[in-house]
């Protein structure tokens, strides 16, 4: 890799602290977020504000030590741990003298990486253009020139009008394509309702284990990797268990979640998302050696509810037991049901009881399913 390469995939990272009790957690997620998009991070530049600055979000002396930095280092990209305004972001670039990207637009950026289904690009290309309609103003010099052309009258339109106008075609187009995917998803649905197949659905904090788990059970080569967002469309494959009934069982690995998850790319995805949401059965999958992992879990939940899934019945497994020494198990509630089931998708400890557990819940009325808090590490 030549030098300026390795040079254009560098950056400084900023955060600030404005009181939050999950900061730190938010910080490592950037620096992950950083290396899951390629770049290595020269800098962390952090400070502590009571509020964000309206003109340049973090204030003029901490924007001035950016600046020196990012000039002692020829950064040539800032990275923000925030959602920055369209005029905050054009100021600090003026101020900075070098592209600036908010958190939004990171993960934008992964996810188009990661994309790889002609709906998942579809997707990604729409929330990235609804996150470019706010910042038109200032990305380019000459965007508020005037345009002539042969045959007008008047001063014509602006370039940063055309623009605005090629981009609502495209993204009415993209909207268009989407609900056409989901009329096809939803007669694949109606399918699988009339033949009795049991849809579930893999669900989980990104980098939790969940493609190592749907390959598992599935022997499928979903892409796996240590990273955020390593995998982003949504592969279903049939599944078969042992057991006297003869009804099917179709399982279905999702994007992970995070926290602060853009709201654009909640929409964006949500026609994905309802397939989650049509599913008999989530299996939520957790690290387990995550000191985060409560945390996690309720931002898991919270976007499941913002997408009507939040009724349906989980089975908790708590993964990556290996890299704790803890042992495989199945935790049942009050009432008999399966709570949730410790085990390691990379080893395959546990794995038989998941699989008796999927087949136990295929065989009984789903709806009977419950749902019982367990935390295995406080257990004495």
């Amino acid at each position: 890799m030549s030098e300026s390469t390795t040079t254009a995939n560098t950056a400084v990272l900023v955060s600030l602290d404005f009181g939050a009790p999950d900061y730190a957690e938010s910080l490592e997620e950037l620096r992950l977020l950083a290396e899951s998009a390629g770049v290595r991070t020269l800098a962390l530049v952090e400070g502590k504000r009571q509020r964000p600055d309206p003109s340049t979000y973090a204030g003029s002396g901490k924007v001035e030590e950016i600046a020196a930095l990012v000039e002692e280092l020829e950064a040539p990209l800032v990275i923000f741990n925030h959602d920055l305004s369209p005029a905050q972001m054009r100021n600090l670039t003026a101020k900075i003298q070098t592209r600036v990207i908010d958190r939004t637009m990171l993960i934008l950026d992964i996810f188009a990486l990661r994309a790889q289904s002609h709906e998942g690009k579809v997707q990604v290309e729409l929330a990235q253009l609804k996150y470019l309609s706010t910042r038109l103003v200032g990305m380019n010099m000459d965007m508020g020139q005037q345009k002539f052309a042969v045959g007008a009258r008047g001063p014509g339109e602006t370039q940063l009008e055309l623009d605005r106008r090629k981009l609502d075609r495209r993204v009415h187009l993209l909207n268009e394509r989407l609900k056409q995917l989901k009329r096809h998803r939803e007669v694949q649905r109606k399918a699988r309702n009339r033949a009795d197949v049991m849809s579930v659905s893999i669900v989980g904090y990104t980098n939790a284990g969940k493609s190592t788990l749907f390959n598992r059970l599935t022997n499928a080569n979903v892409y796996v990797a240590n990273q955020l967002f390593a995998t982003l469309d949504t592969t279903a494959r049939r599944i078969f268990l042992e057991g006297d009934s003869a009804r099917q069982v179709v399982l279905s690995d999702t994007v992970g979640f995070i926290r602060h998850l853009p709201h654009g790319l909640v929409a964006a995805f949500r026609s994905t998302l309802e397939e989650t949401a049509q599913a008999d059965l989530l299996l939520h999958v957790v690290d387990v050696n995550s000191p985060e992992r409560h945390d996690q879990m309720a931002e898991v939940n919270k976007v499941l509810a913002e997408i009507g899934a939040q009724h349906i019945p989980q089975i908790v497994i708590y993964n990556k037991i290996d890299l704790q020494g803890l042992e495989a198990g199945v935790k049942r509630n009050e009432y008999g049901k399966i709570a949730s089931i410790h085990l390691s998708a990379r080893t395959g400890a546990g794995l038989a009881d998941l699989r008796a557990a999927l087949a136990e819940v295929r065989d009984a009325p789903v709806a009977e399913a419950k749902v019982e808090e367990w935390h295995p590490l406080n257990d004495n």
